[in-house]
């Protein structure tokens, strides 16, 4: 039986390219998908919102009736309507995948709470290969140690309007936690005037936005004699349709619980 899915935002580019995808993958059916409360899409064809033939499904406004026919929700939308999905996906006991960034400490711990009730894999970036980039600087961070100063850097797309990025955000802790720390004690982000000597130990961030870059991250070790760099460039947003897909055929008919990609990926946690 194919799993029905239900995307929250499709009149969005991510939730446009999750309609796209979820109608090209087996094993998979597109239960519906919600657009802004008020807006002129409400009630269209979702078809033709994400420029495909119509097919006879009109978007909602109502994020409780899309989870209660949906087996998953994938939500890529504000995390000003994380509260109400959240809501939506507990009284449903529909699995969630979400990938909103830019969240809030309590936010993230309102997600923690929900997947006490409801399978939910959340994660700050759903490419394949950032997930292995994660987990080779949680590496490096422990081989390479304090005597190599540690920078970020990002670039996305000019609409972007969080940063630093969810991505180097979680760059920024797998490397903490590979030198034993916590990321919020040592987070360096948005220097400018007359700042000091660099502190040590600290991790540092710069964010550029600019065109439609869809997602650059470096992550620069700097010792006193050798510099290395890991570093993830996206050039197709479809790359995070589909890892959000496969999360979402993983999740589906899982125990409660809060998941990753690592998890999904069958990669082991550290």
């Amino acid at each position: 039986m194919a799993t029905r899915i239900g995307v929250a935002g499709v009149g969005g580019r991510m939730g446009r390219l999750l309609v796209a995808e979820i109608l090209r993958t087996p094993g998979a059916t597109l239960a519906g998908g919600t657009v802004r409360p008020g807006g002129a899409l409400i009630g269209q064809d979702v078809g033709r919102i994400a420029g495909l033939e119509p097919m006879g499904l009109p978007a909602t406004d109502d994020i409780t009736a899309l989870a209660a026919r949906a087996d998953v929700l994938i939500d890529f939308t504000h995390a000003d309507a994380l509260e109400a999905n959240l809501a939506a996906a507990t009284a449903a006991r529909t699995a969630l995948v979400l990938g909103t960034t830019g969240l809030t400490a309590d936010q993230e711990q309102a997600v923690a709470a929900a997947a006490r009730a409801i399978p939910v894999v959340h994660a700050a970036n759903f490419a394949p290969a950032v997930n292995v980039m994660l987990g080779l600087v949680r590496q490096a961070a422990a081989a390479l140690g304090p005597e190599y100063d540690i920078e970020i850097l990002e670039m996305h797309h000019r609409q972007k309007v969080d940063a630093p990025s969810g991505t180097a955000i979680a760059l920024g802790r797998a490397a903490a936690s590979g030198r034993g720390v916590v990321l919020e004690s040592v987070m360096e982000s948005g220097r400018h005037g007359h700042t000091g000597r660099r502190a040590d130990g600290a991790i540092g961030f710069a964010a550029l936005r600019g065109g439609q870059v869809v997602g650059e991250h470096s992550v620069i070790f700097a010792g006193a004699v050798e510099h290395i760099t890991i570093g993830h460039r996206s050039f197709d947003r479809r790359i995070y349709a589909e890892g959000a897909l496969r999360a979402a055929l993983w999740v589906a008919g899982r125990a409660p619980g809060l998941y990753g990609m690592l998890d999904v990926l069958g990669m082991e946690r550290p």
